[in-house]
């Protein structure tokens, strides 16, 4: 057996025998506390039960549907006839750009051509003239004037059809 120091044990009798003491301080508080606090708290209010919803227009039109024709149920393919993007047309540069960020930096007349400089984002000048392309709609250049460039854009018209839409590169000081 192991044999303990004398001092050891009274010095752990001291400081168990200074964790008691007078509470009544202590008890004291509490009381005052809980005689001044008188709290209530109100009831969970009452929730209706959820009643279930049968979806029964199965056999409506969807209304997350495009249809053109209203009076008919199927909806019935319709030839398009209206403008649409050159499958077959090799992209150029510029069409790698929105419109946006194009900006008309300069023009350049040489005889009887004229061609307008775009610069990209990148910084690169390009030469251009009617019947390029730029920008990401489809976009071909019409004219080419001292102060902007006119485009017109091929843009989806939500119904599987395309619409033009105007855009221009107005001249830019910087």
């Amino acid at each position: 057996m192991q044999r303990f120091n004398p001092i050891v044990l009274l010095s752990v009798a001291a400081l168990l025998s200074a964790c008691g003491g007078d509470m009544s301080d202590l008890e004291r508080f509490i009381d005052e506390t809980k005689t001044r606090h008188i709290g209530k708290v109100d009831p969970l209010p009452e929730f209706p039960p959820y009643q279930t919803f049968k979806y029964a227009a199965t056999d409506i039109r969807d209304p997350f549907r495009a249809q053109t024709d209203i009076g008919s149920s199927p909806i019935a393919e319709v030839e398009y006839n209206g403008p649409r993007p050159e499958a077959t047309r090799r992209k150029e540069v510029l069409e790698s750009f929105p419109i946006d960020s194009l900006k008309m930096v300069g023009l350049l007349q040489q005889k009887s051509q004229t061609w307008g400089l775009v610069r990209d984002p990148d910084g690169t000048i390009h030469r251009v003239q009617p019947g390029n392309y730029a920008g990401t709609n489809h976009g071909k250049i019409v004219s080419v004037k001292e102060t902007k460039i006119d485009i017109v854009e091929l843009v989806p018209d939500g119904l599987s059809g395309w619409v033009n839409r105007e855009a221009q590169l107005a001249m830019s000081d910087d």
